[in-house]
């Protein structure tokens, strides 16, 4: 659209702690809308506000979070935003706003639309029991009231889509499943003469993962995974935890209890821009997270070419095609993970194969792909104008 470069968007994401990703994603799209604002209550470490991409991005005030109910999977919390976002909306006075999910800035935006004559575009990064809340008939309601006023939706997974049709009421017509949390190599790679180099002294294959070290991520059950390898024989490979969380400490008795020094090599928490070192350096990524909406770090896996061992309760599972570029597997049962790693000891040839299959799988999504998928909505978006 040629009168895009006057075209006023504003995103809400209430935080991108964990969302390097999202600066070039956000470098793409401003080459078409180059009025843009990218409001969030937080940012990721190492936060660069003049790298491109990231130029755009203005934090207001301070995001914090309440736990409500802890629970094996994410912990439901409450969500505290500025409501200091009304007046940066009425001072930059956008045309289109996106808005992530059902936060108290998604609904201040919603009562001020009429006000504002702004579309408004729901995204949503992916689907989770303890994220969708179709357990609590007020919150459902209340989504479902508020999904009534948006123009348009934009889904990150099937798994989203699925959940906005079934669970919020929101006609398909109205959902567009677009793949917009992904990966770039440059970004995964911009420090990595800075990583340490640890393939020469790991015992191959080496199995990666890279996450928190919480319980939520399911680290417990790929360590007895191991141990259960460990009573079968197999101990000529590596597993390498990148990350950092409360659960170390608890989790390096295990690893001593299990005797399982050999084969576990921690390295801690390594910045974003470290991380495609590790990637390289790996054979299998393996993510048994008990619940997440979707799974960043599997994609990422992807674009190094390498094979993934993925949870079911994984959003990116879906990503993973049985037997093409991976498995996937219940991390409640660490037998289906010991069994899918032992696919990859007895039968190495299969990392180079899967991982050359995941490579050509992730190929398609990629920065641009994702900032053309929310301009495609948009255009739509204002096309359909009346």
């Amino acid at each position: 659209m040629d009168e895009s470069k006057d075209i006023r968007i504003a995103w809400l994401v209430p935080s991108v702690e964990l969302g390097a990703y999202w600066q070039p994603v956000l470098r793409e799209f401003t080459k078409v809308f180059k009025n843009t604002i990218f409001y969030t209550g937080l940012v990721w470490p190492g936060f660069d506000p003049e790298v491109p991409g990231a130029h755009v991005i203005k934090i207001v005030g301070e995001m914090k979070s309440l736990e409500v109910t802890q629970t094996t999977g994410y912990s439901r919390r409450l969500m505290l935003l500025s409501p200091g976002i009304i007046g940066h909306l009425i001072q930059f006075k956008p045309q289109v706003i996106l808005a992530q999910a059902y936060s108290l800035w998604t609904l201040l935006a919603l009562l001020l639309k009429p006000w504002g004559k702004w579309k408004f575009i729901i995204i949503y990064d992916g689907s989770s029991p303890n994220s969708d809340f179709r357990d609590s008939k007020i919150r459902s309601l209340f989504r479902g009231v508020m999904s009534r006023y948006a123009d348009a939706f934009v889904a990150n997974s099937h798994g989203a889509k699925e959940y906005l049709i079934e669970g919020v009421g929101v006609k398909p017509e109205r959902v567009f499943t677009k793949t917009y949390l992904v990966p770039d190599v440059a970004t995964l790679e911009q420090s990595k003469e800075k990583a340490e180099s640890v393939e020469e002294r790991l015992k191959r294959p080496i199995f990666l993962y890279v996450g928190r070290i919480t319980h939520r991520k399911g680290l417990q059950s790929l360590l007895e995974a191991c141990s259960i390898l460990r009573s079968q024989g197999y101990q000529d490979y590596s597993l390498l935890i990148v990350g950092t969380g409360e659960q170390r400490e608890e989790l390096e008795v295990f690893i001593q209890n299990q005797n399982l020094e050999a084969q576990v090599t921690w390295v801690g928490w390594v910045e974003y821009g470290l991380l495609g070192k590790y990637f390289q350096q790996a054979d299998v990524f393996v993510f048994p997270t008990l619940e997440d909406i979707w799974g960043m770090v599997a994609l990422e896996a992807m674009v190094f070419g390498k094979p993934v061992l993925c949870s079911k309760w994984a959003g990116a599972s879906e990503m993973v095609i049985e037997g093409e570029n991976g498995y996937i597997f219940d991390p409640f049962e660490p037998e289906e993970l010991a069994i899918a790693m032992r696919r990859f000891l007895n039968s190495p040839e299969l990392i180079d194969s899967m991982g050359k299959q995941a490579q050509q799988l992730i190929s398609s999504k990629n920065p641009s792909s994702a900032a053309q998928s929310f301009v495609d909505v948009i255009s739509l978006v204002l096309g359909n104008e009346s």
